[in-house]
């Protein structure tokens, strides 16, 4: 399964420890949008309000072909999880201090639009570095195999 839209600088800017997939509360212009691959996650993250879960500041471009009924780009967006899910994660992120991000919107098997979210802790500027050092490593090792 194929990320419509992916948050490609989670991965670098957050330490990834555990994902899940959530259902996605979307409008019929936003889908065509979506299939379109008109979406960003790029600075959105996920709100625990209660028993619910919420995506904000993710963007869903207007769609193309949108009448006055198109969809508001930036609007919060409910998450559809089952309630003992969300309880864990919303200890896990009480406890510890993490926070949950999506990681990219995609369309599964039957066609409906799921979202690919993580727990997270962000980065320091030293463990970017830590990465980036050891993922050149492991490529100039793999070029040497190679040749």
């Amino acid at each position: 399964m194929e990320d419509l839209v992916s948050n490609r600088r989670a991965r670098h800017e957050y330490e990834i420890f555990e994902t899940f997939e959530a259902g996605i509360v979307l409008l019929g212009t936003e889908i065509k949008s979506l299939r379109n691959h008109g979406g960003a996650l790029q600075d959105s993250y996920i709100d625990v309000r209660g028993a619910e879960m919420w995506m904000i500041n993710s963007s869903i471009a207007p769609y193309s072909f949108g009448n006055i009924h198109n969809h508001e780009e930036k609007r919060p967006r409910k998450l559809l999880m089952h309630k003992r899910e969300i309880e864990r994660i919303r200890r896990t992120i009480q406890e510890k201090g993490l926070t949950v991000i999506p990681l990219g919107i995609f369309f599964n098997k039957k066609g409906i639009a799921k979202v690919r979210i993580a727990i997270a802790k962000g980065k320091r500027d030293y463990d970017k570095r830590e990465s980036l050092k050891a993922k050149e490593a492991k490529r100039s090792v793999e070029r040497a195999m190679k040749e």
